[in-house]
């Protein structure tokens, strides 16, 4: 059975105090929220705050990007020693926005999916395509692409250790999602592609989530698909109430 993820992608919003006010305002909810892990990425300035806040609690804390070095003259990026330092569990990589805005390539993504599992973080690998894309047909070719190059030369036994999210590019702060069954049927894509590669054992585990204007409003529609694992959500996650709301997702 494969336990759903409820993780919050702060973007470039929350001061270090912010952060850790959200975080003991929502420690509670997190505690009694056996359904669902529970994931934050705060903004890299906040890290050890927020690792420090949610100490001991069911809360866990992400990076939002990582370098695949180990350390070097990389102004600006981080190292996966460091992340570890600060207190993370996780870290995502190849986000839409990383992708877009700086230019990251499978190649990379792959080199930091490795350098954080080699540091013992949980990666949340991200996958997706543009409108352009979906409007012709080529979803399926899309993901195919970016699932074997920015998962090449895992062991399944490293597989298993990941989580996969689907961001349709188009969805992401535009306030159009994909209906729970187009969500579902890329899900169920990915688990196929995941089949070919990995074996049946760690596609059936591996937890898909689905990240592209995730709402309150719309959690309960999605998370009903068999295939939808949990969401990876951005300005939803930015407030208590509704973050408390997703976490809380309708359940059968």
């Amino acid at each position: 059975m494969r336990k759903p993820v409820i993780a919050g992608n702060w973007k470039m919003y929350k001061t270090i105090a912010e952060t850790v006010d959200f975080i003991e305002k929502i420690k509670p909810v997190a505690a009694k929220a056996e359904h669902c892990e529970v994931v934050v990425a705060p903004p890299f300035t906040a890290l050890a705050a927020a690792a420090l806040a949610a100490k001991g609690s069911n809360v866990g804390v992400s990076a939002q990007d990582i370098h695949w070095d180990k350390e070097g003259a990389h102004t600006g990026d981080i190292a996966p020693a460091m992340l570890v330092d600060a207190g993370c569990t996780h870290v995502i990589i190849g986000h839409s926005e990383r992708r877009h805005d700086h230019g990251e390539t499978d190649e990379q993504v792959n080199r930091k999916l490795k350098a954080a599992l080699a540091a013992g973080l949980a990666p949340i690998v991200c996958v997706g395509e543009i409108l352009a894309d979906r409007e012709s047909g080529r979803t399926g070719e899309v993901l195919k692409t970016q699932f074997e190059g920015g998962l090449a030369g895992l062991t399944p036994s490293e597989f298993s250790r990941i989580i996969i999210a689907y961001e349709p590019v188009w969805a992401i702060g535009t306030g159009r999602t994909a209906t729970p069954e187009m969500a579902a049927d890329t899900h169920r894509l990915l688990r196929d592609l995941a089949r070919q590669k990995f074996g049946e054992k760690e596609a059936s585990a591996v937890r898909i989530l689905y990240g592209g204007s995730v709402k309150p409003d719309n959690v309960g529609g999605l998370m009903a698909q068999e295939e939808i694992d949990g969401a990876l959500v951005g300005g939803a996650s930015l407030k208590v109430d509704s973050f408390t709301a997703l976490i809380n997702y309708p359940r059968k």
